[in-house]
């Protein structure tokens, strides 16, 4: 069965490459929201709305979460608001990083 659980395990395997963390660690993902008929839609971010990436990772998220089995489409928006902060990150990714 198809839930945000599993979604959210899905999109831990995409990397941000520039970093080498999962999105989902990074705090990049805001909301993941399951729609009638197998619909996904995820609301994510990137650390900087310059980021020269952004269509790869939500590519990325989009083709990771597609991959589960009752997915019938995923529509991932990308916002700015609120802004990301390192704030969101989790502890584990900064211990990965360096900052704990």
């Amino acid at each position: 069965m198809l839930t945000e659980q599993l979604i959210f395990t899905a999109l831990k395997h995409v990397i941000d490459p520039e970093i080498g963390i999962n999105i989902v660690d990074l705090g990049l993902v805001y909301d993941v929201k399951l729609m009638d008929g197998g619909g996904v839609s995820i609301k994510m971010t990137m650390t900087t709305a310059g980021c020269p990436l952004h269509e790869s990772i939500a590519r990325g998220a989009e083709d990771a979460v597609r991959q589960l089995e009752g997915v019938s489409g995923v529509k991932v928006d990308l916002v700015w608001d609120p802004p990301w902060t390192p704030d969101r990150i989790s502890d584990w990714a900064k211990k990965q990083l360096g900052w704990k």
